[in-house]
């Protein structure tokens, strides 16, 4: 085998992803060259890189198209992962493009993230970059089908699962965002900009606010987190972890549904755990 075929470049977002992909893949006996983007990436990473002679990693602003990909063909790297969320608000407002990323943004049809970057990975794929799914070394997190907590989902909760999951795959289709909150067959809130744990959160709020109102719906929310109909699983597959089993608890929420083998589920344990302790049921289907 050659030395590229050795090497895997990742793009490097925030949160635990980065993380487990590196173990998966050091695991696999790969040297991993990471592009770490200044504005979301853990500082962790350097660390982990001191720790590890085949770890190299390489900090750049999110808007470093260029620097990409001079720095992955300056280490001989062909084929390249993203892993880890880059935010929506940072991409479209924080962002200092460099000349090749700015012509990107100005042939862009429309400004969300699915055509972005799936730009990105043309351009990638044209310098001889291939952008395999993010799941490629992850295959065992993904959520297996079935209730993988104690309680199952309430009648009620089916019934708000099925709806949910309709709107939720229409909303996917704009590349609006994933992931719903229901109450009684009536939708709480849609998944914008923000993220699926602040979603959880407005759920909360404003169910909160309507009081003694909000009995005639439910006190009961369920969440519905599903992938887009045409899920490019190099980018932005849907992630549940502890952190969204916690902002379930802090809004109230009972009922957690996800698409089972679409879905990355980090510190599964952990997640069913939090999840039983507080009564929530979980699903993927």
């Amino acid at each position: 085998m050659s030395e590229t075929k050795h090497k895997l470049g990742m793009i490097a977002g925030n949160g635990r992803f980065p993380f487990l992909l590196l173990d998966a893949a050091r695991a696999e006996g790969l040297s991993v060259v990471v592009a770490a983007i200044k504005e979301e990436t853990n500082p962790e990473m350097d660390a982990r890189a001191a720790a590890d002679s085949n770890i190299r990693v390489h900090w750049m602003s999110l808007g470093e198209l260029s620097r990409l990909i001079d720095t992955f063909k300056a280490e001989g790297i062909t084929r390249a992962v993203m892993a880890g969320q880059v935010k929506h608000t940072q991409i479209f407002s924080s962002i200092r493009p460099d000349w090749r990323l700015a012509k990107l943004l100005l042939n862009l049809r429309r400004r969300n993230t699915d055509m972005l970057l799936g730009a990105v990975a043309r351009v990638l794929a044209d310098e001889g970059i291939e952008l395999i799914s993010s799941t490629h070394y992850l295959e065992p997190l993904l959520a297996k089908p079935g209730v993988l907590t104690r309680r199952a989902p309430t009648e009620e909760e089916v019934k708000d699962i099925a709806y949910g999951r309709t709107v939720a795959r229409g909303l996917a289709t704009y590349d609006l965002g994933q992931t719903v909150v229901i109450a009684a067959q009536a939708c709480v809130a849609v998944e914008a900009m923000e993220g699926t744990d602040a979603t959880i959160s407005r759920a909360g709020s404003l169910f909160r606010s309507l009081g003694d109102a909000s009995s005639t719906l439910s006190r009961c929310l369920t969440v519905v987190k599903v992938a887009k109909p045409n899920q490019d699983m190099r980018f932005d597959v849907p992630v549940i972890g502890v952190a969204t089993v916690e902002a379930m608890v802090r809004a109230g929420a009972t009922c957690l549904a996800v698409e089972a083998g679409r879905t990355l589920l980090f510190d599964c344990a952990a997640v069913v755990a939090l999840a039983d302790k507080s009564g929530i049921a979980l699903v993927a289907e």
